[in-house]
């Protein structure tokens, strides 16, 4: 009687999450033809200005980079071999990373207690010293540039290039916006994650609870609720130029929650067994077990 081996089930892969995850990110994004929205190459550089991030664009490597995984991609889309030398220069779409074209908010105050300075602490006689130093800077550039920040996104924003006939960079696309691209606005509510990346979310969080180390405790539906929340909130946050494997940014956040979940309850269990015990009542039998054992060993010694 021959076994038949089963071959493991691939439930998912890191290729069919990056799909979902480029999906969920371009229903957030403005483009000025639906082909656009795929890239060939990122320009991670969000630090700098859109002009130094369009010379790395004009570096010969790159765009022989680009050209080759658009032969890549297009090669397997249509089922043919497609050279890079087959591919034109206007053909690439580029995505740079950048803020340049999300608004900026105040900043929200925070909840932590101002520290006292030592015009608080000492009473100084003179009322104007404020005025005193009032011309060494621009008090209102200062306090502009200091109480602004960007909006706050749900993944780090870009926008999507292409080169013309005549060597110059045009924007085709941008994410959190609506609208025409000289005539847009920007609105980071109006997209979604996909039904497909929700339920990847859901089998991740599910199959990682069924992990030996998990399965036995009885909370085990607040820590994949708990991860759950946790994917929706980062999930589209992975950078696809930092790393092709999402799979273990998720499973990394994941454990997180699930750890802080489990924190939490042994922190609240040790509160409830010292009332317990306070009240002279038995704690916990984990308590229990702690205190039979730290006894047997001091008798043995």
């Amino acid at each position: 009687m021959t076994m038949i081996n089963k071959k493991p089930v691939n439930y998912l892969n890191n290729k069919d999450i990056l799909k979902e995850i480029h999906e969920s990110k371009s229903s957030y994004c403005y483009f000025t033809k639906p082909e656009y929205h795929r890239y060939d190459f990122i320009i991670d550089t969000p630090q700098e200005s859109l002009e130094k991030s369009f010379e790395h664009i004009f570096n010969t490597g790159i765009i022989e980079e680009a050209k080759n995984t658009r032969a890549v991609r297009l090669s397997n889309e249509l089922g043919m071999t497609v050279t890079a030398e087959s591919i034109s220069i206007t053909d690439l779409v580029f995505r740079v990373m950048t803020w340049d074209h999300i608004p900026v908010s105040p900043k929200q105050p925070r909840k932590t207690i101002k520290k006292k300075t030592a015009k608080d602490i000492f009473d100084f006689e003179d009322a104007d010293i404020d005025d005193l130093f009032s011309d060494l800077e621009d008090q209102a550039t200062t306090n502009e540039i200091d109480d602004m920040v960007h909006v706050k996104v749900n993944f780090p924003p870009f926008q999507h290039y292409k080169i013309d006939d005549n060597g110059s960079v045009y924007c085709v696309g941008k994410s959190h916006w609506v609208g025409g691209i000289d005539n847009g606005t920007f609105s980071k509510e109006h997209g979604k994650i996909t039904n497909k990346l929700a339920r990847m979310y859901i089998m991740m969080c599910e199959k990682y609870a069924m992990k030996f180390n998990w399965r036995g405790y009885t909370y085990r539906d607040e820590m994949q609720a708990s991860a759950i929340l946790q994917l929706t909130y980062v999930g589209l946050r992975f950078n696809e130029a930092k790393s092709a494997n999402p799979f273990a940014y998720y499973t990394a956040a994941i454990t997180n929650s699930f750890c802080r979940v489990l924190n939490t309850e042994k922190r609240n269990q040790n509160i409830r067994d010292d009332i317990l015990e306070i009240n002279g009542l038995n704690p916990s039998w984990s308590r229990q077990g702690i205190s039979i054992n730290s006894s047997t060993s001091f008798y043995d010694e």
